[in-house]
């Protein structure tokens, strides 16, 4: 069973099974494209630092010793549709874009893959000038608190300082969402601490426990 496990993750198998179920979800039209996206630390064991080559497998030092940091998108039903994983000391506002652009739900047929969200919901930590623009020029609704720092360097500039954000509150509730499909992805064990030496083995693995959220949810 291990090996299969290397061996499809090495093949792309289970990000292709993961890729079908979110295509299966978007001919039937049950996905909610209210789009949350959040990140946790987890703690990497020490073995997990043994990888050969050099390369640092998005492992990175932390409060606490080596960690890895996963990014997670879900919809509003809080499935994955995206992930990354980066050194556990990078931050949240740099991989916000990169993981909304790896969004791409096959359409039936032949079509592009469906890549827009409806609505992007995360909090202050994705509160970044150059993140508010992107979603404008791509003219998606966010709905991302504005930090007390922002809104204070705003109201010093006055009229150069531009109107507050747009932010409903009843909205930004729904971002829980994210945060519960997190706790679930890490009761697995191999999640909550990371073993794996190698990143392409670890993200694997969150993607087959992002599989079978899908097939339970």
């Amino acid at each position: 069973m291990q090996s299969r496990f290397y061996r499809w993750a090495a093949g792309g198998t289970w990000d292709r099974i993961l890729t079908e179920l979110q295509r299966a979800a978007e001919a039937a039209s049950e996905v909610d494209w209210t789009v949350s996206v959040d990140s946790t630390v987890v703690r990497a064991h020490q073995h997990a630092a043994g990888a050969k080559g050099g390369h640092p497998q998005a492992l990175g030092r932390s409060r606490g010793g080596l960690s890895t940091t996963i990014h997670l998108a879900v919809d509003g039903r809080g499935r994955p549709l995206s992930l990354l994983i980066t050194p556990g000391q990078a931050g949240d506002a740099p991989q916000c874009l990169p993981l909304l652009a790896a969004i791409r739900v096959p359409r039936p047929g032949r079509g592009h893959p469906r890549t827009r969200p409806v609505r992007i919901i995360a909090d202050k930590a994705y509160s970044s000038r150059a993140i508010r623009a992107h979603l404008r020029r791509r003219g998606l609704a966010a709905t991302i608190p504005e930090p007390a720092d922002q809104a204070g360097h705003r109201h010093r500039r006055g009229s150069a300082g531009g109107h507050p954000p747009a932010f409903e509150p009843t909205v930004y509730r729904q971002r829980n969402i994210v945060e519960r499909s997190i706790n679930r992805l890490k009761q697995w064990r191999g999640i909550a601490t990371r073993f794996h030496t190698k990143a392409h083995y670890f993200h694997a693995t969150l993607t087959l426990a992002s599989i079978l959220l899908w097939l339970r949810t």
